[in-house]
C-alpha cells in the first residue's frame, strides 16, 4: 500500500489523480490533500478520500476547514507553506503528486525531492525556475522524478528507461514536442487583441484550469514545457522541435539516429500519464477508454506561428540566456495572465509584459534557491509595475 500526498487536490490534475487512486484502493492510500483556499471542495474530498492530513495554503481557509470538519473524521488540518512541506516530506509518504499551479508549487515540490520521494511532476514551474538546482536535489536524495505533463510523460515513455537523461547514449536525434495550438490557432492575428478571458479558457481538447488554459492560448505553456523538457531529458532547445498537432492524440515523439520516430498516442485525458507515473514501471487501469483511430481518421502537424505565439520564442530565449532569466519569464507571465483574467490587460499584452520584464531585470547566476526566490519576488513587483503602466 503506497501512501500518496496530493499537492493541489482541488485542481484538474488533483481530481484526476484522485479518480485513478480510487480505482486501486488495494494499492494506494491518500496520506494528505492540499489546496489553496477552496474550503467547500476540500471538505467533500476529505469525506470521500479520508486523508490523514488536509493542508490549506491560506491560514484563514485552514481555520475554516478545521472548524467545519467533524473531529470523528480523523483529519488533521495544517496551513501555510510549512504545512505543505510537512506533508510532502513526511517519512510515511511514498509518492507526491506535485500539481500546484505556478511558482507557489516550488517549495513543497522541492521538499518532496529532498526527502527522496517519488515525485510526480505536474508543476512545470519548479523546473523552469530552478532547473539545475532542482535536478541536483533529486540526484542527491535519490528521489524518483517522473513527468506527468502529457508531453513529457510521452517523451519519457519513448526513451529507453536507462537513458532518460542521456540522449546521446540513447541515440536520440531530436525530441518532437507537440502542442494543440490552443483556441486561437486559426484566429486572425489582428483579432487577438479583442479576445476575452472566457474565449482564452475555452480549450478545444483539454479540460484545464484558467491559468494553464491561457498559457495554452498564448503557447507560453509550450514555452515552459520546452524549458522543462531541457532539464528533464538533459538537452537543449536546439534538439527540441515544437509541432502543432490540433488533434492532441500524439502527445510527443522521439526521433532516433537511425530515422525511427517513436510516438506515444492516447486520448486527451490526464488520467493516462497520472496512472503511468503512479504505477511505473507497471501499467494499471486509468479509467480511459480505447482510442478509436478509425473514427479520428488523420493527424495534422503545423509549424508554430511565431507572430501569433511570441511567448514560445521568449521562453526559448530565456533558457538560452540562462541564470535567472527563466525565473523572470515565469513570474512576469503569471502576473500578466492574472491581469488579463482580471480584465486589466488585453490578451496581446501578455507577451509585451514578459518581454519588458526580461529587458529590465538582468539575469544573475542561479546559485541558490534563496537567489531564485528573491529574483522571483523582484520580477513579480516589476511585472505589476509594467502592467499598471500598460493598463
Amino acid at each position: 500500500m503506497r501512501q500518496v500526498t496530493l499537492l493541489g487536490a482541488t485542481g484538474s490534475i488533483g481530481l484526476n489523480t484522485l479518480d485513478v487512486l480510487a480505482r486501486h484502493p488495494d494499492r494506494f492510500a491518500v496520506h494528505a490533500l492540499t489546496a489553496n483556499r477552496q474550503v467547500d471542495p476540500m471538505i467533500r474530498l476529505c469525506f470521500e478520500h479520508k486523508p490523514r492530513y488536509a493542508v490549506m495554503a491560506d491560514p484563514d481557509a485552514a481555520r475554516e476547514l478545521a472548524e467545519r470538519l467533524p473531529a470523528g473524521l480523523g483529519v488533521t488540518v495544517l496551513s501555510g507553506c510549512e504545512g505543505l512541506e510537512q506533508v510532502a516530506s513526511a517519512e510515511t509518504v511514498d509518492v507526491v503528486m506535485a500539481a500546484i499551479v505556478g511558482g507557489a508549487g516550488l517549495r513543497p515540490t522541492l521538499a518532496a525531492a529532498r526527502a527522496g520521494k517519488r515525485v510526480l511532476l505536474a508543476n512545470k514551474e519548479a523546473l523552469v525556475m530552478s532547473g539545475a538546482l532542482f535536478m541536483d536535489a533529486v540526484a542527491e536524495s535519490g528521489a524518483e522524478l517522473l513527468p506527468i505533463d502529457s508531453e513529457h510523460n510521452a517523451i519519457f515513455q519513448c526513451l529507453p528507461p536507462d537513458h532518460i537523461r542521456d540522449p546521446d547514449g540513447a541515440g536520440v536525434r531530436r525530441i518532437l514536442l507537440t502542442a494543440s495550438g490552443g483556441p486561437f490557432r486559426e484566429t486572425p492575428v489582428a483579432s487577438l487583441a479583442s479576445v476575452t478571458p472566457e474565449q482564452a479558457c475555452a480549450h478545444p481538447n483539454w479540460s484545464m484550469g484558467q491559468k494553464i488554459s491561457v498559457d495554452s492560448a498564448t503557447l507560453m505553456n509550450k514555452g515552459l514545457e520546452l524549458i522543462e523538457a531541457c532539464w528533464l531529458f538533459n538537452t537543449g532547445p536546439g534538439r527540441i522541435d515544437v509541432h502543432v498537432h490540433p488533434e492532441s492524440i500524439i502527445h510527443s515523439m522521439v526521433e532516433y539516429l537511425d530515422g525511427s520516430i517513436l510516438a506515444q498516442l492516447g486520448s486527451p485525458d490526464m488520467r493516462t500519464p497520472i496512472a503511468n507515473g503512479l504505477a511505473w514501471p507497471e501499467r494499471i487501469d486509468a479509467g480511459v477508454g480505447s482510442l478509436d483511430l478509425f473514427e479520428l481518421g488523420r493527424f495534422r502537424f503545423e509549424r508554430p506561428d511565431e507572430d501569433r505565439f511570441p511567448c514560445l520564442t521568449l521562453a526559448a530565449d530565456a533558457f538560452r540566456l540562462g541564470g535567472t532569466a527563466p525565473v523572470v519569464l515565469n513570474a512576469a507571465n503569471e502576473v500578466a495572465v492574472r491581469a488579463f483574467l482580471n480584465g486589466h490587460l488585453k490578451f496581446t499584452d501578455i507577451p509585451v509584459i514578459i518581454e519588458k520584464a526580461l529587458e529590465r531585470q538582468a539575469p544573475v547566476a542561479a546559485e541558490s534557491f534563496e537567489v531564485i526566490f528573491e529574483q522571483d519576488a523582484q520580477a513579480r513587483q516589476l511585472a505589476w509595475s509594467i502592467v499598471e503602466a500598460q493598463a
